[in-house]
C-alpha cells in the first residue's frame, strides 16, 4: 500500500511538469454514479472481434459491450453494466487473428453468444457507439437484429480528432492522449477505453468528446453516387473523398461520397463541371444515425 501511494505521488509530481507525460493503466469503471435529479439517457459502447474483415462471410468470435448513462449534452454519468462473450466460429481462428487479439480456438470452443441476452442488455439504450461503426454495425446486425433498430455513432469518423489537437484516430493513440494505456484488441477492454476517450474534455471546446460525437451523429447526411463516371477521372474522385463500391453487396457498382445536407448542391456542381461535363441528376440517399454504417444501405 505504501509503495502504491509512493508511486501515485511520483506520477502526480511528474504530471505537473511540462517535461513529462504520465500514462496510467486503465482501470475499468465498475460502480454506477448517482443520477438522482439528472436527466439521463442510456448508451452502449460496442466492439467485436472477428475472423476477418468481410461481414458477409467472416464470423464474430467475441462481443464486448459497456452500458452507460449520459446527459443529453454529452456528459458521461456512470457505467451500468458490461457484457463480454466468446463465440465459436465454424472454422479454426486464423493465426493472424489470434496474434492480433490473443483469442485462441480453445478460448472460443463451445461458446455461443445468446441473442436473447444481447437483446436484453441493449434494452433501453438510445444509441450504440463504436470506434469503427462501419465495421462493427454490419457484423452486429447480421448476428443480432436488435442492432438494426437503434441509432449508431462512429467515434473514429464522426469526430475530427485532428481538428481537436490529435494526430490520428487510432483507439490506443486517443487513449494515450486521455492519459491512459490498456490491453488493446479485446472487445470489452476496447469498450472501456472508448468510454474514457469519450469522457475526455477536448481542449478546443472544453466539452467531452461524446458531446461532439452526438452532435455529429444527430445530423442527416446525403450519399451521392457518381454512377458511370469516366474511369480516367477516378483519381479526381478519390482525392475528393469518394469511395468505391464493387456492387457485390447489392449497392450500385460506383464511386460514392457522404456529405452534409448543406453540401449536396456543391457536390452535384462538382460532378457536373469536373466529372460528367454535363447536367446530371446523381442518385442521392439520405442517411441518419439509424441507417448510417448499416449493410442494409
Amino acid at each position: 500500500m505504501f509503495q502504491d501511494a509512493n508511486l501515485a505521488a511520483m506520477a502526480e509530481a511528474l504530471g505537473r511538469s511540462a517535461d513529462y507525460r504520465v500514462l496510467r493503466r486503465l482501470v475499468p469503471r465498475t460502480l454506477p454514479a448517482s443520477t438522482v435529479g439528472q436527466e439521463t439517457k442510456i448508451g452502449i459502447l460496442l466492439d467485436t472481434e472477428t475472423t476477418g474483415l468481410d461481414h458477409r462471410k467472416d464470423e464474430v468470435i467475441e462481443l464486448g459491450m459497456v452500458k452507460f448513462d449520459y446527459t443529453p449534452d454529452g456528459h458521461i454519468v456512470g457505467v451500468r453494466d458490461t457484457f463480454s462473450a466468446f463465440n465459436e466460429p465454424s472454422e479454426p481462428i486464423p493465426a493472424e487473428i489470434t496474434a492480433l487479439t490473443g483469442i485462441t480456438d480453445d478460448m472460443a470452443i463451445g461458446h455461443r453468444i445468446d441473442e436473447a441476452a444481447v437483446t436484453a442488455f441493449v434494452d433501453g439504450a438510445v444509441i450504440v457507439c463504436a470506434h469503427n461503426a462501419g465495421f462493427d454495425r454490419k457484423f452486429a446486425e447480421r448476428y443480432w437484429p436488435v442492432f438494426e433498430r437503434i441509432a449508431w455513432a462512429c467515434s473514429a469518423t464522426e469526430v475530427d480528432w485532428r481538428q481537436h489537437g490529435f494526430e490520428g484516430a487510432k483507439l490506443s493513440y486517443l487513449l494515450n492522449g486521455a492519459g491512459f494505456f490498456h490491453q488493446a484488441h479485446r472487445a470489452v477492454d476496447d469498450c472501456h477505453a472508448l468510454l474514457e476517450i469519450l469522457d475526455f474534455r477536448l481542449p478546443t471546446t472544453g466539452a467531452p468528446a461524446l458531446a461532439l460525437l452526438l452532435e455529429t451523429a444527430r445530423k442527416r447526411t446525403t450519399r451521392v453516387w457518381a454512377e458511370q463516371s469516366p474511369f480516367e477521372l477516378k483519381d479526381s474522385l478519390k482525392r475528393r473523398g469518394y469511395r468505391w463500391s464493387d456492387g457485390t453487396d447489392g449497392r450500385p457498382r460506383s464511386w460514392y461520397v457522404d456529405v452534409p445536407e448543406a453540401a449536396v448542391d456543391r457536390e452535384i456542381a462538382f460532378l457536373r463541371t469536373e466529372i460528367y461535363l454535363r447536367d446530371v441528376e446523381p442518385r442521392l440517399q439520405t442517411l441518419t444515425a439509424f441507417t448510417r454504417f448499416s449493410a442494409r444501405i
